[in-house]
């Protein structure tokens, strides 16, 4: 958690601006491409950025996000001082009109990975988008949703639910978490991913058969939890199974991501669970050899 304050200074809803941009189903009279600007960028670091994602002002709708609508929703998960007190961080979203799924590019950030930016994104109800996150300078990451939340209602003027808005960026603080717990953000996402589709599958209802969907999955990936991470992530299920969430079109999306995280995500199915089983035969077939060169 010491990595992920520090880093989470600069402004920590980045994620939040994006996966709440669209709704479930993008209608064609939506805007085709939505950027959101950090408040606090200087007029230089505004017009770098615009230029790295290759528009202007003219071109696309630009809409600022101030570092009070960054607190707004991720300060139920996280303190002041790790929010920070700027908006820095921007994203682009491009909705895609040809090809299916989501894709996600990030530069300058250096906790959130991108697989866990289009885990969220799925979470959210987001379909058939490039997704672009991005920072003048490195930061954590998780800044920036805010803004795509207040992008879409401004450009489309559909409220966007709030349990969504919540369990998003709640998803998001909660996987950068385990990530640190775990030392790695990808498998950090496929643990979530997979918390999901258990979700989706067992439909539990007591704080018990959540817990026990977690400890079972952990087994699966080989790793050991704490208690404040599982009671942290048993909080997070129950608050995702709640939501009136479509898992067949959530499994849809998986199934189409692009670039490098659908081998990722699509890879996170008892990955851990199967790593064991080689390791065991492995270990079994080393012991059959040293048997035998013994005899």
């Amino acid at each position: 958690m010491k990595h992920f304050k520090k880093l989470g200074r600069i402004g920590l809803t980045l994620f939040l601006a994006i996966v709440l941009l669209l709704p479930a189903t993008v209608s064609a009279d939506q805007a085709d491409t939505v950027v959101t600007l950090g408040k606090d960028l200087t007029q230089e670091q505004r017009n770098a950025i615009l230029s790295e994602m290759g528009v202007t002002e003219n071109q696309v709708q630009v809409i600022e996000v101030t570092n009070d609508e960054e607190h707004q929703y991720l300060g139920k998960y996280l303190d002041k001082q790790t929010i920070g007190t700027r908006a820095i961080s921007s994203a682009k979203i491009s909705i895609n009109k040809e090809e299916k799924g989501i894709a996600v590019e990030t530069k300058n950030i250096t906790v959130v990975t991108e697989s866990m930016y289009a885990n969220a994104a799925i979470t959210a109800g987001i379909e058939d988008a490039d997704i672009y996150i991005t920072a003048p300078f490195p930061v954590s990451g998780t800044a920036g949703l805010t803004g795509i939340i207040k992008a879409f209602e401004q450009a489309t003027g559909q409220k966007i639910d709030e349990n969504k808005k919540n369990v998003a960026s709640e998803e998001i603080v909660r996987t950068t978490e385990l990530a640190e717990e775990l030392g790695d953000g990808n498998k950090a996402a496929q643990f979530i991913n997979r918390l999901k589709e258990e979700i989706a599958k067992e439909k539990p209802e007591t704080i018990e058969e959540y817990k026990a969907i977690i400890v079972n999955i952990s087994n699966e990936f080989n790793i050991n939890l704490n208690n404040e991470t599982i009671n942290n992530l048993v909080t997070y299920a129950q608050n995702f199974a709640s939501l009136d969430i479509d898992f067949d079109q959530l499994s849809e999306q998986l199934n189409q991501l692009r670039g490098k995280i659908s081998d990722i995500l699509s890879s996170s199915e008892a990955q851990g669970f199967f790593e064991t089983i080689f390791k065991w035969f492995e270990d079994l077939f080393k012991a059959i050899g040293d048997f035998f060169s013994n005899k």
